[in-house]
């Protein structure tokens, strides 16, 4: 499989209050569908649309990101089946690990960058250093 095309669609950010208390982020990626596209360079592809969601609960602020995604399978028999298979909803575990693992990248970077705007907590934990006794600094990430 290869990724040829990613984009957003639309993405929203919303700050409902100032966040006090105890804070809990919940995150949510989804596939809405798949389906099979022609493009000149590329032939049939399968494009994914997604929406990918953080939330910081009690609701004090959401992040919502939908878009596609244009995948080129290793073997063009393939597409039959993952449409098959995905009017059952279901996909097969190591296209929706391969998938997933790039939307996230993608959106958790704009997510990041939208939640310096708006003030809001990271999402994800960032890497910190420490320093240590002997004066050493340690990378813990």
């Amino acid at each position: 499989m290869r990724i040829i095309g990613f984009s957003f669609k639309k993405f929203e950010v919303e700050r409902k209050k100032d966040i006090k208390g105890k804070l809990e982020i919940k995150t949510n990626l989804q596939i809405d569908d798949i389906e099979k596209e022609k493009i000149d360079l590329a032939g049939e592809i399968l494009k994914f649309s997604y929406t990918y969601s953080i939330k910081y609960e009690p609701s004090f602020a959401e992040l919502s990101f939908k878009g596609t995604v244009l995948v080129v399978p290793d073997n063009p028999k393939d597409i039959k089946t993952i449409l098959k298979e995905w009017k059952k909803k279901k996909l097969n575990d190591d296209l929706r690990v391969f998938v997933f693992n790039f939307i996230m990248s993608k959106c958790n970077l704009k997510a990041l960058q939208l939640e310096e705007d708006f003030s809001l907590p990271p999402h994800i934990p960032l890497p910190r250093l420490s320093k240590q006794a002997s004066n050493k600094v340690n990378y813990a990430g």
